[in-house]
């Protein structure tokens, strides 16, 4: 008969668990000897074991899993592997990998990990919270899957981007693990090849939409807050473009809430061209930015844009004459858009000539800065790259779309088509490109600069309200870090080396101005906010940090 043991519980728990690294005295004590090797291995040679066995792997997508698999056994080693390999690892467990594991995520699906909240769960969402044992959950990230990366609707297989989110709530926001929660809501999908697939783990079903969906969604935050209280972070990800911008108008001010494709996206665009105008020597309210994607990310950032520009002296309608937008009908201009009546785009509706021809669009606009967000791949041919290149000395080219198969154009590309002369930023990395003499590193325009820092302040200065200028207050910290060298080597980022630092100073600037704006619930005040919240930050080599 089996006996219960404590030390095979201890052993099950990944945020307890710390493998072979559990001393002679520990074995006896928390009754684990003779359930492990007798082996004892320090935290460094695990580390270094652990990346000897990556290493051995040959696909990105085999290294994922055996990232997940350390992660779902021994939290703390997977954090400390991270923590000391940033460059190698953040594009394994998030872009690009994480699209090729979102395709394929019914398939690699192993261990639960988050919730999984149905449209059948109406009326009762907060028993399934419940069901989850934690309570003292900080934040979540959740998605609907409608919309993951530029991949389309992926449904249930979405959840690989709440479960990454998560992991770079700790590891670069110093967010403690046991205080985060990835969420999948499935409504169902309108992905016929999942809906036909066997081995797919979400429901069955068309999506489900109107008020059902909004009822659920509703239920849903209020369950958050009666489970984990109003200042729960709850980070929307990857919801499709209309849902997207109405529920944040919903939710933005009553629940302590963002979305991060409209405002952390909008966030790390504006940060990029803030660093690319000090390599191009140009004010920012004198150069014409063409966005080539209208959706949540496009519409978010020329609206972070327009108030950034707005700062530095323009009336709003003057930074708004400074934006242009394409979405799938081509530019958007002042006679189509008056058919159309969509608010969030009529903003940017031009007086001028109206085409679908991005060639031509550039002679109309002829544009400082062309930034890629509708997952076209390779839509910035040569024509296009060598067009910018006529039209500017230094030309800014943003190819942000996710994947890395969804990219607008390669760094090469953008490099090679412009003489060498491109300003050049991507949503997936790129490595360095050699033109002539000059070698470039592009940096990767990176949501993970943004979100994980913004998470820190709030939650540890305990805010229940997350207004949308504390985007461009990130923004502009994020481009102040960026080094002169830095520039030099044709990255508009910092290192992803000192990810961290780079974090902890943002949410340094955002807490400043949570307590300006006296939206900050934690009293007294901290005086010193950057050793406030470095001392707040989970630190995996610290077995006593939590």
């Amino acid at each position: 008969m089996y006996r219960k043991n404590a030390g095979i519980s201890l052993l099950r728990d990944p945020f307890l668990n710390k493998g072979l690294a559990f001393s002679s005295e520990e074995r006896d004590e928390y009754q684990i000897r003779g359930l492990l090797p007798p082996a004892i291995q320090s935290l460094e040679s695990q580390i270094q074991l652990t990346m000897k066995r990556l290493n051995t792997l040959t696909d990105d997508l085999s290294k994922y899993q055996f990232l997940r698999d350390i992660q779902d056994f021994n939290t703390r080693l997977f954090f400390m592997v991270l923590h000391k390999y940033p460059i190698e690892l953040m594009p394994l467990i998030y872009t690009p990998t994480v699209g090729l594991a979102c395709q394929r995520y019914s398939l690699i699906y192993r261990r639960p990990r988050g919730l999984f909240i149905t449209i059948n769960d109406a009326g009762k969402v907060f028993h399934v919270l419940s069901n989850y044992t934690i309570d003292d959950v900080k934040a979540i990230v959740v998605t609907d899957g409608e919309r993951i990366l530029g991949l389309g609707d992926l449904g249930a297989n979405g959840m690989g981007i709440p479960v990454g989110k998560i992991a770079l709530y700790t590891s670069v926001g110093g967010i403690a693990p046991n205080h985060t929660l990835p969420i999948m809501i499935d409504v169902g999908t309108n992905n016929q090849t999942l809906l036909d697939d066997s081995d797919y783990i979400g429901l069955k079903q068309r999506r489900t939409t109107g008020d059902k969906y909004m009822s659920l969604l509703d239920e849903f935050m209020n369950a958050v807050v009666r489970r984990w209280s109003s200042l729960c972070l709850i980070q929307f990800e990857d919801f499709g473009n209309q849902n997207a911008w109405h529920l944040l108008e919903r939710y933005s001010q009553k629940y302590c809430t963002f979305n991060d494709d409209i405002q952390g996206t909008a966030a790390v665009i504006v940060a990029a061209i803030l660093a690319a105008i000090r390599i191009t020597k140009t004010k920012l309210q004198d150069n014409r930015f063409l966005f080539f994607g209208a959706g949540e990310a496009g519409l978010g950032a020329a609206d972070l844009l327009v108030n950034a520009i707005n700062e530095n002296g323009l009336q709003i309608n003057e930074a708004i004459n400074c934006i242009y937008l394409i979405d799938t009908k081509g530019l958007i201009t002042v006679g189509r858009q008056s058919m159309e009546k969509n608010a969030h785009k009529d903003r940017y509706a031009k007086r001028c000539q109206h085409s679908n021809n991005l060639l031509d669009i550039l002679d109309i606009v002829r544009p400082t800065a062309l930034i890629g967000l509708a997952a076209q791949p390779s839509i910035f041919n040569q024509l296009v790259l060598s067009k910018m290149a006529s039209i500017n000395r230094r030309p800014i080219i943003m190819a942000l779309s996710n994947p890395t198969s969804k990219a607008e154009c390669t760094a090469e590309q953008a490099y090679i088509h412009t003489e060498g002369r491109a300003v050049f930023a991507s949503g997936s990395p790129f490595g360095s490109v050699t033109i002539g003499s000059t070698t470039f590193h592009p940096g990767q325009c990176n949501n993970v600069y943004i979100f994980p820092a913004i998470a820190a302040a709030t939650i540890h200065c305990k805010v229940n309200h997350i207004p949308n200028h504390v985007f461009l207050v990130a923004a502009k910290a994020l481009a102040e870090q960026v080094t002169e060298d830095e520039l030099a080597r044709g990255s508009l980022f910092p290192s992803l080396i000192s990810i961290r630092e780079t974090s902890l100073r943002i949410a340094t600037r955002v807490a400043e101005w949570f307590y300006v704006q006296k939206l900050s619930n934690l009293q007294p005040e901290p005086l010193d906010k950057y050793h406030f919240l470095k001392d707040k930050m989970y630190n995996p080599f610290n077995e006593n940090h939590s």
